[in-house]
This record gives C-alpha cells, sequence and structure tokens, in this order.
C-alpha cells in the first residue's frame, strides 16, 4: 500500500508535478483484543446539546458534517494511523485543521498538481457504491459526476460564503474516476475547501432529486446510514452494507464498520448527560468540564479520558459595525483589561484552563506565538488593570460607564456560567451588562442576520491556522459578530491566502494575529480543557474528535464494542 509523500500539501510548490497515492485505513488497534462486530454505540458527542441545523449541503451550515459525516463523504479525511494512540504525533481533536503530514485520501485516490493551466487532477477510488435507498435511488457506483454536481451545486449555492470558492475557475470530469479542478491561482487553503473542509461532502443527485433537506431522503457511500433522526432526542446511523473502506488489526484485514449502529444522543442538560455516561447509557461523551471530572472518576473508576484545549476561543464579541461605545477602541481595550483574566483560570477554571490560546491555537506550531512573545500593546489585554480601564473609559467619553445588551447562548453551560462572573468585573468600572441567554437556533440566527446584541458571548472553532483569522475578522465574514471591517487588514489576509511558502504565511499570520489583538475586537478570555470520558468496552478508540471539519465517522468506525466486557461490567 503506498503512502503520502511527506512533502507539505499547502506549501507544495507549482512547478512540481506532485502526486499523492494514498491506501484505505491501516491503523493499528489500541487494544490487542480481536475485533468483534455488532452492537450499538451510544455516544454524547462535542455538541451533545445540539440538533442537528441541517441535512443540505446547500444550506452552508457549519455543523453538517457533524451530523452528515457518518453517510456523506468526502474527497480527503484525516489518516488515524498518525493518530497518538497509534504511534503517531496527531491528536485528532481540532475542529477544522488537519496537519499536513496527516491527509489521506477517501473518496480520492490520488491527485496530482499540474500548470499550463494551473489545476488538481484528481483520480477517484473505483469500485466504492451508492447503497439502495427506496423512494431516493438504485444502488451504482460513485463517480467523477458526483463530484461535480456536489461542487457546482454548493457553488451555485444563494448562502454560499463570500469569496469561498473565487479561487476555483471550473469542475471538469474527463472520465468516471477523474474530477480536475482549474485553478485561477493558487490557495493555500485548496485542500480544506474541496477536500475536507465544512462544506465539502460529495453526494448523489438523485438525493437532491428526493429532497436533501428531508433527512429521510438521505444517503451517501458512508460506513453508515442515516435511518432515524428526533430532533432535540438523537440520530441514529445503520452499518452500510456495501460499504467499501476496511481496517488491518493485527495483521488481519477486517471490512468496516465494527458496529451496526451509531446514536447521537442529543441531551440539553448538563447533569442528565453527565449521569447518562456514569449510568453506562453512554459509551462515551465527548464534552465534560472539569467540574465533573472528580465526581466520575470517583464513582466510576473505570472510565477512560482524554484531556484537550478546547479548540474554540471563548470571548464576548464588541459590535463596531452600529453606533455605540464599542467603536471605539479604547472602550474596546477597557473591557479587556477591566476583567482579571488570570483570576478567570484559576479560580473559576481551577486551573484547567490556558490565558492565551485564540485566535491561533498552540496545536497550531509555528503559527502560534505565545504571549510571553508578545508586544506590550497586546500583554497588557491580559494584564488586570482596572485603574487604567476606568481611565480609559473616561477618555472615550464614558467617566460613568454605560450599560449595554450582551447575548449569550443557554446551549453552553460554561457561558451561562462564566458570563456573569465577567459582569461582577464590569460593575467595577461602571460598565453594566444586561444578560440575554437564547436558544442556539434564534442565537445563530440573530448573528446571521446581524441583529445581534452590541454584546454576544461566545465561542468559535479556530479551524485552522489560516481560516481562524478569515472567518473571524474579514469584512462581511458570516462569524465575525464584532462586525471588524479594516481594507487593508482584508488584503493582506488575501496575501496570505496567495503565497505558497508555508514558512511565509506563518510570518504574515503571526503579524495579522497581533494586528487584531492590539485592535481588540473581542473580550479575549481563557480558553478552557475540555475532558472525553469513555468505557472500556469501548475498543479501538482513544478519545479522537474529528478527521476532518467536525467530522467524526471515520472515527467512530472503526471503534468496536467488547460485548461480553460490558455485559460483566452491569451494563
Amino acid at each position: 500500500m503506498k503512502r503520502p509523500m511527506k512533502q507539505s500539501i499547502r506549501g507544495v510548490l507549482l512547478g512540481t508535478a506532485l502526486s499523492l497515492v494514498l491506501g484505505a485505513g491501516s491503523a493499528t488497534a489500541q487494544s490487542g483484543d480481536k475485533p468483534q462486530y455488532g452492537g450499538t454505540l451510544e455516544i454524547g458527542t462535542v455538541y451533545v446539546t445540539l440538533s442537528a441545523l441541517s441535512f443540505d449541503p446547500n444550506d452552508w451550515n457549519w455543523k453538517l458534517n457533524h451530523d452528515t459525516g457518518q453517510y456523506l463523504e468526502q474527497l480527503f479525511q484525516g489518516d488515524l494511523s498518525k493518530a497518538k494512540s497509534r504511534g503517531g504525533p496527531h491528536a485528532f481533536v481540532a475542529d477544522g485543521y488537519l496537519p499536513q503530514d496527516a491527509i489521506k485520501g477517501e473518496l480520492a485516490e490520488s491527485w496530482e498538481w499540474k500548470e499550463n493551466p494551473l489545476r488538481v487532477e484528481i483520480k477517484l477510488r473505483k469500485g466504492v457504491m451508492f447503497p439502495e435507498k427506496a423512494g431516493v435511488m438504485k444502488g451504482r457506483e460513485f463517480t467523477s459526476e458526483d463530484v461535480a454536481f456536489s461542487f457546482n451545486r454548493l457553488i451555485s449555492s444563494p448562502k454560499q460564503q463570500k469569496g469561498y470558492f473565487n479561487h476555483v475557475d471550473k469542475v471538469e470530469t474527463p472520465d468516471k474516476h477523474t474530477v480536475v479542478f482549474y485553478m485561477k491561482y493558487f490557495h493555500a487553503e485548496w485542500d480544506y475547501r474541496f477536500g475536507w473542509g465544512y462544506y465539502s461532502p460529495i453526494y448523489a443527485k438523485e438525493m437532491v432529486d428526493a429532497g436533501a433537506t428531508n433527512w429521510k431522503n438521505a444517503v451517501g457511500t458512508g460506513p453508515f446510514q442515516l435511518t432515524d433522526y428526533v430532533s432535540g432526542n438523537s440520530n441514529t446511523y445503520t452499518k452500510n452494507p456495501v460499504y467499501w473502506d476496511s481496517e488491518k488489526i493485527g495483521g488481519q484485514e477486517y471490512k468496516l464498520p465494527f458496529v451496526d449502529k451509531v446514536v447521537y444522543r442529543t441531551i440539553k442538560d448538563e447533569a442528565t448527560y453527565v449521569t447518562a455516561l456514569r449510568t453506562g447509557k453512554l459509551d462515551i461523551l465527548e464534552t465534560i468540564r472539569w467540574q465533573n471530572v472528580d465526581s466520575l472518576k470517583k464513582s466510576s473508576p473505570q472510565l477512560k479520558w482524554n484531556r484537550w484545549l478546547n479548540m474554540s476561543g471563548t470571548f464576548m464579541a464588541m459590535r463596531m459595525d452600529v453606533d455605540g461605545p464599542f467603536k471605539d477602541v479604547r472602550v474596546r481595550r477597557a473591557l479587556n483589561m477591566a476583567v482579571n483574566k488570570d483570576e478567570v483560570v484559576k479560580a473559576y477554571y481551577n486551573g484547567n484552563a490556558e490565558l492565551f490560546a485564540y485566535p491561533q491555537h498552540p496545536d497550531y506550531g509555528p503559527y502560534f506565538q505565545q504571549l510571553a512573545d508578545m508586544p506590550a500593546s497586546v500583554k497588557e489585554l491580559f494584564a488586570y488593570d482596572p485603574a487604567k480601564a476606568k481611565k480609559l473609559l473616561a477618555e472615550a467619553g464614558f467617566p460613568k460607564g454605560f450599560t449595554t445588551k450582551v447575548q449569550v447562548c443557554s446551549c453552553n453551560p460554561d457561558h451561562m456560567d462564566l458570563l456573569p462572573l465577567i459582569a461582577a468585573y464590569y460593575e467595577q468600572v461602571g460598565v453594566k451588562l444586561e444578560i440575554q441567554p437564547m436558544e442556539y437556533g434564534a442565537f445563530l440566527s440573530a448573528m446571521s442576520s446581524r441583529t445581534h446584541a452590541p454584546g454576544y458571548f461566545m465561542n468559535s472553532g479556530h479551524v485552522n491556522p489560516t481560516r481562524t483569522i478569515h472567518k473571524s475578522f474579514i469584512t462581511g465574514e458570516l462569524w465575525n459578530p464584532a462586525g471588524y471591517s479594516d481594507p487593508k487588514y482584508d488584503a493582506k489576509m488575501e496575501e496570505v491566502f496567495r503565497t505558497k511558502d508555508e514558512p511565509t504565511r506563518m510570518k504574515m499570520l503571526r503579524e495579522l494575529t497581533v494586528e487584531i489583538l492590539d485592535a481588540a475586537p473581542y473580550v479575549w478570555l481563557p480558553t478552557p480543557y475540555i475532558y472525553t470520558a469513555w468505557w472500556p468496552w469501548v475498543k479501538n478508540y482513544a478519545g479522537e474528535l474529528r478527521v476532518g471539519a467536525v467530522r467524526p465517522g471515520p472515527i467512530y468506525a472503526r471503534i468496536w464494542v467488547d460485548q461480553e466486557m460490558k455485559k460483566k461490567m452491569g451494563h
């Protein structure tokens, strides 16, 4: 079996004919046990409180891959043979970042850059089948036409993110198993944007003809098929009998998936989903706050654990695109200095947080710059100084402070607990927060319609080292709740995307990170550690969460349940 070349994918020299040929999964199981087939895997996922927001890729919904990634595959995916649990270097917990040496083909078998004209030629895996779906489609082979249809529909969607595919000229299908993306220019996110990102699943035209918004019409080439969905309760995925991939364990090849069913449980109440794990109703709970860890370890000492630094930044966005105090940078900097962030780390999180891990993430290596290496103007935003905060507020014309509304999602227990603490700090400098909790649908809708409050308390995924800057701080971006807009900053970001040399991009992004921190469109808050726990009957798993943008499907396909162990443990 051929392996990917170690050469950087994003840093590829366009003048070089680069071909990467990749095979099916070959990760080694962490357990010496022989894999078992059958059973159901009950999961409280990273998004345990949130139901599916859409099943149609045309909606450009951020959570789509999480809910469809069991049955809709992509051109590329994360290579789990590179996971730490399998002797590799990578954790596979990032929401939308794959290290350059950890990308392999999924529906793609190989790809090659060519010039004159600039293009990427992708050879597709043969023998991949869509299963028969009554009322939707007959079973048939996956072809290049499916890739072209999926991307052309995505690009033509009225909901598409502005400029997301501007670098793509056209998509052609010279034969049944070849698809060619013609590029207008090099783009540093080329593989992310159409290969393994948030908006790049491949599906059949028949699903769209039957009605892609209806989950009952869902069908794809993945390891499982969506067979039941109850909003606010569960997603049920059943084994795809014609799935193509396999796993090599102990020198033997095993057809995937191992379990018959995967069930996502949607549980909005924190105490309830923690109890569900404790009582064995959940096999895996992927998101556990530190407050619940000690009690779980005492009550259920057999649980296995993984600790990871949240891949989402926590902040209060301050709207700069509407009239109000937040248009003045002195106010925004004052509100940063008014919060004792060290105290938040030590007293609120009990040390289970990092003071500085956003907008870049420490896992991004050289893209990330430590706070200690930042200029003084950035450092002071993380130092508690209420006296200077009051001085800046007075200079900005608010000597007695002001009152402002802040919206927060009731779906996030951490935010519901943390925001009143932040409000208490602000009262010390004369600023009063009117806190408005909202259900997730209304909360997200307020931002997307730009009707959200002047203060907007949220977290946002880092995605990857380039996207974390672009999506949150570029003019007109949906995930820019502060409404930050600077044409010069936009131009610098565009230059980053067109820069082929990765070390140069790293330097440019470090500079852009400093610039946006200084501008303070957000109150930059600490990043908490999150825990994942699972019962020992869950095999071939070590807390991996995603192998592409919010997509866990290939991880779950490789898990098996030791039924005898589960029974012996009383569950």
